[in-house]
């Protein structure tokens, strides 16, 4: 089959590859019917995720057909369509048993295109295949299923979630990338005062606001005296980082008020500055975490019955083995406009 390889920092391609084969009774072999490409992808390939290892097929989200199961598997069959998890999550463990599938002990976790072989391929191998795969309702279509495979539950869970977005809450955003659009996305059920969204991009900023950013500021407009003057002074109740760069980081604890939280959900490459001398006595919450992917049955729910629009998200369409012309596009959004890109079997 083809797949896309990663061979070191800076260097990736479409390759052929061993088909992959059910390894363990609790295994999937699911074909790839729809793939996306993550900013993840990208910090891998930059050399910001050590733990990849050249020769690893990359991705971890993908919607698909059942092609074969191990033994154990019950919960799915051949033929069936899913979304594949980007968190694969074993069931037993600790961690599993709490809904923190993320920090799986029992070998899942996020090991898809990290650990393991990945999803942006023609097939993959989705171990723990009944508790990292869900069965798809079927008014629910490939493209809008591939965006709870990560970026939705991952800017709900870690992002508004975490940083406990009530009702009445003036909530920023930094960083208006696709998992920024599913912070702001997701905000809005719980009914905040205002949603304020941070970026360098005016294409971004402008998608901001489509998908419910009421006030908007670039980085050269002072977003402190913006949101300070929101909240006569105080300073934001909840503030998501998107971006993963220190400079965000530490914008974020300076926008925030006191008794305020922080949620952090960019991957960050380099250290951070954690200015304690300043946030010690402000009562400031900071929030960090890999996505457990417990929200995604409802948000698939949400998905089914229109509460949600996820086809929103896609920008860019193309053949799955259109893999490199893909990722040329979505890595370089300023040009291209580029959000979520979809590649898609036939």
């Amino acid at each position: 089959m083809k797949a896309l390889v990663y061979h070191g920092p800076g260097k990736r391609s479409w390759d052929d590859v061993p088909r992959p084969e059910v390894q363990d009774v609790s295994d999937a072999v699911v074909r790839v019917d729809a793939v996306t490409i993550c900013g993840t992808d990208l910090h891998i390939i930059k050399g910001d995720v050590p733990a990849v290892e050249p020769g690893r097929i990359l991705g971890h989200e993908a919607v698909g057909t059942v092609e074969q199961v191990g033994a154990a598997v019950r919960g799915i069959k051949p033929g069936d369509r899913v979304l594949v998890s980007c968190i694969s999550a074993c069931g037993r463990c600790r961690y599993c048993r709490i809904g923190m599938f993320g920090q799986c002990l029992g070998g899942g976790g996020w090991i898809l295109g990290h650990r393991i072989d990945g999803t942006q391929a023609e097939y993959v191998r989705v171990p723990f295949a009944d508790t990292s795969t869900h069965l798809l309702p079927s008014g629910v279509g490939d493209e809008a299923a591939l965006m709870l495979a990560d970026i939705l539950p991952t800017s709900y869970e870690v992002g508004v979630l975490n940083g406990q977005v009530a009702p009445g809450d003036t909530v920023v955003v930094v960083g208006a990338g696709p998992i920024g659009l599913a912070a702001i996305m997701t905000a809005h059920l719980f009914s905040p005062r205002h949603v304020v969204a941070v970026d360098l991009s005016e294409a971004r900023l402008h998608a901001a606001k489509q998908f419910g950013a009421d006030v908007t500021v670039t980085l050269t407009d002072d977003p402190e005296a913006v949101v300070a003057e929101l909240t006569e002074g105080l300073g934001a109740d909840v503030v998501v980082e998107a971006v993963g760069v220190p400079e965000s980081f530490e914008l974020c604890t300076r926008l925030v008020r006191p008794g305020g939280r922080v949620a952090n959900i960019g991957v960050h490459g380099k250290p951070a500055t954690l200015h304690l001398e300043d946030l010690w006595i402000r009562n400031v919450t900071i929030t960090t975490g890999l996505v457990d992917t417990r929200s995604t049955p409802a948000l698939l729910r949400m998905l089914a019955t229109g509460q949600l629009d996820a086809t929103r998200f896609l920008t860019h369409r193309f053949g799955l083995d259109e893999m490199e012309a893909a990722y040329d596009v979505f890595a370089r959004p300023q040009e291209t406009g580029a959000l979520k890109v979809v590649l898609s079997r036939g």
